[in-house]
């Protein structure tokens, strides 16, 4: 498993679904771009359903900044459970710069019991 690289939502309930919005800004090159369908994948169990997967259309705010367009993945979450907290998550994606890079981020949340 890689180094946690990107902030996570810090605690989810148990039955709930949570969108997630991941920045990319930071390690893309100017002008560069996210491109594709991402891939988002739980690497601690096999609990979660990881669904919406896609790159960022519109400009979106994360933890109080605000990121363009095309420099943010998003993807929704379910079925966390308290016994298996807390879960990481890897999102793999591609860049629209000649030759193409490929960008990976890992995820951290919690579940908490309400």
């Amino acid at each position: 498993m890689g180094e946690l690289t990107a902030w996570g939502n810090p605690v989810a309930a148990v039955g709930e679904s949570n969108n997630f919005a991941v920045s990319f800004d930071k390690v893309v090159d100017s002008g560069e771009l996210l491109t594709g369908t991402p891939t988002v994948e739980e690497v601690t169990t096999t609990d979660l359903t990881i669904e919406n997967k896609a790159v960022s259309g519109v400009a979106l705010s994360i933890r109080g900044e605000t990121v363009a367009i095309g420099k943010a993945v998003t993807f929704s979450v379910s079925g966390q459970t308290l016994a298996s907290s807390p879960y990481t998550i890897k999102i793999t994606v591609s860049t629209d710069s000649t030759p193409s890079q490929t960008k990976i981020r890992f995820i951290q949340f919690y579940v908490g019991s309400d």
